[in-house]
């Protein structure tokens, strides 16, 4: 039986995020460009970059999700969003704020979005044809 009310939560969660780094990638560009040096507006620009692609892997795995629905596709979901927190928040504090110790976050962040990715893999691996 598939939940519905799952999907839609990944599919939203996903739509949200890419509006979000959309919103903040148009800010790094247009007002932070002046602000920020090159390296931390490069900072910057990586954490919109990961929030953009794992926008995208919420919404895959919202589909993922409707064709072989799994435990494994909704945990391997939530670590892209806590990666998504984690990964591109603390890049994002860093990069304003110039406090180091928010770099010390990030490989957390990282680790959600190698975890969500095995968990994805795994639930298409175990599918039933």
């Amino acid at each position: 039986m598939i939940n519905m009310k799952t999907e839609r939560t990944f599919l939203m969660l996903g739509a949200l995020s890419a509006f979000i780094g959309v919103a903040t990638g148009a800010f790094g560009a247009h007002v932070l460009k002046s602000r920020l040096s090159a390296d931390m507006l490069a900072v910057f620009e990586v954490g919109v970059r990961y929030q953009m692609y794992h926008a995208f892997a919420l919404i895959a795995a919202a589909w993922v999700q409707t064709k072989w629905p799994s435990p494994a596709v909704i945990t391997g979901a939530w670590c892209f969003v806590i990666g998504t927190l984690l990964f591109s928040g603390s890049l994002y504090v860093l990069s304003v704020s110039g406090i180091k110790g928010f770099g010390a976050i990030t490989p957390l962040g990282g680790l959600a979005f190698l975890a969500g990715w095995a968990c994805l893999a795994w639930a298409v691996w175990k599918a039933k044809p």
